[in-house]
C-alpha cells in the first residue's frame, strides 16, 4: 500500500490536521503505522473513518456519541436499535435546544419592540439588560 501523510488524509477527508490529531490523541481514532522516517502512515480505512467522524459531527452528536457511533459502525455484529437509540436522543436534544431558541428569539423581539431605534441616548434594551431581576 503506498504511503499517506496527514495532509493527504486531511484532504481527502475534509477533516482539518488539527482535528485528526485530537481524534487520534481522545483514542477515537486508531493511531497510524510510523514509517523509518517518522512519518505517520494511513490507510484508507482511516479516511473512511474521517469521513464518519465528520459527518456524525454534522448532525451535532458530542465526541462521546461520535465514538460510540464509530465503533457501532466498526462492529459487523451491532444491534441497529442501538444506533437508534442515540440519534433519538440527539433528536430529543435538538428538540430542547429549538425550544430554547424559540424562547430567546421571544425575549429578543420584546426587547426590540421596547427600542426607538432613534438618535437618544435612552435605551430600553440596555435598561432592560442592566435590570437586576431580569429572568
Amino acid at each position: 500500500s503506498r504511503n499517506m501523510k496527514i495532509g493527504e488524509l486531511a484532504n481527502l477527508s475534509d477533516v482539518p490536521v488539527k482535528s485528526i490529531r485530537y481524534y487520534e490523541a481522545e483514542g477515537i481514532l486508531a493511531s497510524p503505522q510510523r514509517l523509518e522516517n517518522g512519518y505517520r502512515d494511513y490507510s484508507k480505512t482511516a479516511v473512511a473513518e474521517l469521513i464518519f467522524l465528520r459527518q456524525s459531527r454534522q448532525f451535532g452528536f458530542t465526541l462521546h456519541e461520535c465514538r460510540q457511533l464509530l465503533q457501532l459502525w466498526r462492529d459487523p455484529n451491532r444491534r441497529s436499535a442501538e444506533v437508534h437509540q442515540l440519534v433519538i436522543q440527539r433528536q430529543r436534544q435538538v428538540e430542547e435546544q429549538i425550544k430554547d431558541l424559540t424562547s430567546m428569539h421571544g425575549l429578543l423581539s420584546n426587547l426590540l419592540s421596547h427600542c426607538a431605534a432613534d438618535e437618544s441616548p435612552d435605551c430600553a434594551i440596555i435598561d432592560s439588560l442592566a435590570e437586576k431581576n431580569h429572568e
